[in-house]
């Protein structure tokens, strides 16, 4: 027998190989085994199996089959066969990300013994135990004074030499109960403590819910697009669904953009579901992400919760998937390969599987807003906030005019912020302020030469972090260890410290503010694998008041005693050449306005910006998502950007900029079939032109969907042009293909 198997190597082609006598009777299609490659052992999926081979060369054994049973149900390798195809990568490559190679459904736990009190009314036997076994007595009060928490048994070796017996003499007495339980106890704890709320659904809500439950009922593949203004009580909404779809003895499945959001609605559904929840984002350790794996595929639990890799998590059975805060993104994975996103993959499980999916937002996208708009999405809504929370007032801060009335120049927190954080400190209330850049002062320059402090890997300005003294790339890692009070070209120690971070806004409030007790969340401060939630929980206690941090926090998290929210500079990332720059920019604002004034207290929020009357922040300001949407909309219609065509972006690296713009343009004149309603942009170098030592070009494809309605005719025409005639790669320079980019930088 023949094995059909699929490397997680840059190739579209899958491989032969022998099947031995030995693993004949357990090969099937969806194995993981380790096959010979070159010099090399890898491994691979079976994708086919068969009795004969036209390939007449020397074929090789398969090595050894990882897997006792398939790794993936054959919904989830239709999905994996339907990303490779979509996003044009190798299938080989997909199954690799989907699936961790440290994953395996023959992982097995180390297992502990635990001991459990048992209450006994028989006085006279827990008398006799003191008098005649001393041993089991004094191991029979520690276990008691455990309780109602487990005792590992081990611990009781400073007792007597065999705890284990001794435990099961007291469990044949009935006196306690002795467990096997994973000796890690894989908890995969990574919430908040939140309390189980008594909920009073109002009529938005009840609307919500009964319109989705008919739909769930109905047992048919269904999109609808939950808009829910901010505070609108969508994390409620969507407990209650879950509760019949848990109730029917489905699953659901529920994405979040970022880790900094899993917290806090994991400690809500835990106060609902218990141990029914878990959740699956980066911060796993390996026994974490097998045991988890391994209870998911078991059916042991029924509510998953995670970052975008969860998309593939093993669900059988599944009845909902919730796309959360859906227009973000952090949804869309841009490197390594597969470059997918997990919302557009996500719809596509949903129907492959028969469900109905959510996406959620209070601020979606202009693709799922459009969908809404031509019938292809169920359109619900939540318009006004939960209970008696109103929408804050906003205030828009002109820094030009700021500086021109005080005279200060490179200003950082406004006069009118300042008033309004002491103001809140003083009624202790809570302040949250955003400022979209890590690190002290994104660039450093000499103010006598004009020199300024680059990382010559990517050409770009190295960031300073006070914090430890250092300048950092963000992105390649680099970072200069040295102290540098003296420019490197003059030698002056005359330098001038660009532009503001996090780190900046910090020193400068614990200077105005010395009492105040404050936090910074960025990826800076937050590296440890409980760094965040133990922030968030001091946050939600009441122990720090104010917090700052960058996008991370901007978004999905409900804070009642959050009473100002402050924007550093709104302008950040607004004037980048990408046509969703002002998307990103909107929805920054809107979500991080949306945390203020969540609970009973009136809420504030403060933009401040050198740009007040640009159309993107004064509709923010408004919070004024219609006339955003129009405008929004018109503009791309005449750009003839998405939601009005489909877009690929084709980015050409390679160490040497002459060559990579060479190849280029060779394949920009060599593209071949171009179709009605196709448009080739470039080739451009890219915006950030050199990362990591490699020099980067790009050719931007769009598609009309007016001419090409499914997008088929520019899959068709990547393939015939980089699959086909095998341009995905000339030498040493790459070329990467990005379907759907969500940025042009």
């Amino acid at each position: 027998m023949f094995a059909e198997v699929a490397l997680s190597i840059s190739t579209f082609q899958s491989f032969t190989y022998k099947v031995p006598s030995n693993l004949n009777s357990i090969a099937q299609v969806g194995l993981r085994v380790q096959v010979p490659l070159g010099n090399r052992s890898l491994s691979g999926i079976i994708i086919s199996l068969k009795r004969s081979t036209s390939y007449d060369g020397d074929i090789k054994n398969i090595i050894d089959i990882i897997d006792d049973s398939p790794v993936f149900t054959k919904e989830l390798w239709a999905l994996i066969e339907w990303i490779s195809y979509y996003y044009i990568v190798p299938i080989g490559k997909v199954f690799n990300s989907a699936l961790s190679i440290n994953i395996s459904n023959k992982y097995k736990p180390q297992m502990s013994w635990y001991a459990q009190y048992i209450p006994s009314e028989n006085k006279n036997q827990i008398k006799d135990l003191k008098k005649n076994a001393p041993k089991q007595f004094q191991v029979y009060k520690n276990i008691k004074k455990a309780s109602p928490l487990l005792l590992k048994v081990s611990l009781l070796k400073s007792i007597c030499s065999n705890p284990l017996s001794i435990c099961r003499s007291l469990e044949l007495k009935k006196l306690i109960k002795i467990l096997k339980k994973d000796k890690k106890s894989i908890t995969n704890d990574f919430s908040l403590h939140s309390e189980k709320k008594n909920i009073q659904y109002n009529s938005d809500q009840n609307r919500v819910i009964n319109e989705l439950t008919k739909s769930i009922d109905n047992e048919k593949f269904k999109t609808h697009l939950l808009h829910g203004v901010t505070g609108s009580g969508k994390t409620e909404v969507f407990i209650e669904i879950i509760k019949r779809v848990v109730g029917q003895g489905k699953t659901a499945l529920i994405l979040i953009p970022e880790i900094s959001l899993t917290p806090q609605i994991a400690g809500r559904f835990k106060s609902v579901f218990g141990s029914l929840t878990t959740l699956w984002h980066s911060k796993l350790t390996k026994a974490q992400r097998s045991s988890t794996w391994l209870k998911i595929n078991n059916g042991d639990c029924k509510i998953v919760i995670g970052a975008r890799s969860a998309i593939f998590t093993p669900l059988k059975n599944l009845g909902l998937i919730i796309v959360d805060e859906e227009h973000d993104s952090s949804y869309k994975q841009d490197s390594p390969s597969p470059r997918y996103h997990a919302r557009d993959v996500a719809i596509m499980r949903a129907k492959i599987e028969n469900v109905n999916i959510v996406l959620s937002s209070a601020t979606p996208s202009l693709e799922s807003y459009h969908n809404y708009k031509i019938n292809k999405y169920n359109y619900l809504s939540l318009p006004n906030r939960y209970g008696k929370a109103i929408y804050p007032t906003v205030k828009v801060v002109d820094l030009i005019k700021e500086s021109e009335e005080t005279g200060k120049q490179n200003i950082v927190i406004s006069g009118s912020l300042l008033d309004k954080i002491e103001n809140k400190i003083n009624k202790n209330e809570q302040v949250l302020l955003i400022q979209n850049r890590r690190g002290f002062s994104p660039s450093v320059k000499c103010s006598d030469c004009g020199e300024m402090a680059m990382c010559l890997a990517c050409k770009t300005p190295l960031t300073y972090h006070k914090y430890d003294n250092n300048l950092k790339c963000h992105l390649c890692g680099y970072i200069e260890f040295k102290s540098f009070d003296n420019c490197k070209n003059c030698q002056s120690s005359n330098l001038f410290y660009m532009g503001t971070g996090t780190q900046k806004v910090e020193n400068i409030l614990q200077k105005t503010f010395p009492q105040a007790r404050i936090s910074r969340v960025d990826h800076d401060s937050v590296k440890g694998k409980l760094d965040m939630v133990t922030i968030l929980q001091s946050f939600y206690d009441g122990e720090i008041d104010i917090l700052i941090g960058t996008q991370m926090i901007a978004k999905g998290l409900d804070f009642p005693d959050i009473t100002l929210v402050g924007i550093i500079n709104a302008d950040l990332g607004l004037h980048m050449p990408d046509f969703r720059s002002s998307e990103r920019i909107f929805q920054l604002i809107y979500q991080a306005a949306g945390r203020s004034g969540r609970g009973e207290k009136e809420g504030q929020v403060i933009i401040q910006t050198y740009d007040s009357e640009n159309p993107v922040i004064k509709a923010a300001a408004k919070l004024d998502l219609n006339e955003y949407y129009k405008t929004m909309l018109e503009d791309r219609f005449i750009l003839k950007y998405p939601p009005y065509s489909w877009i690929t972006k084709i980015e050409f690296i390679g160490p040497k900029s002459k060559s990579v713009l060479s190849l280029s343009n060779k394949i920009r004149r060599n593209l071949l079939s171009k179709f009605k309603g196709l448009e080739i942009l470039g080739p451009a170098a890219c915006f950030k032109e050199k990362i990591k030592n490699n020099y980067r070009y790009q050719l931007v494809l769009k598609s009309l969907k007016k001419y090409d309605s499914n997008g088929e005719k520019l899959h068709l025409f990547i393939n015939d042009n980089f699959i086909k005639n095998n341009n995905s790669s000339n030498g040493s320079n790459k070329i990467n293909i990005h379907v759907d980019p969500i940025s042009m930088i």
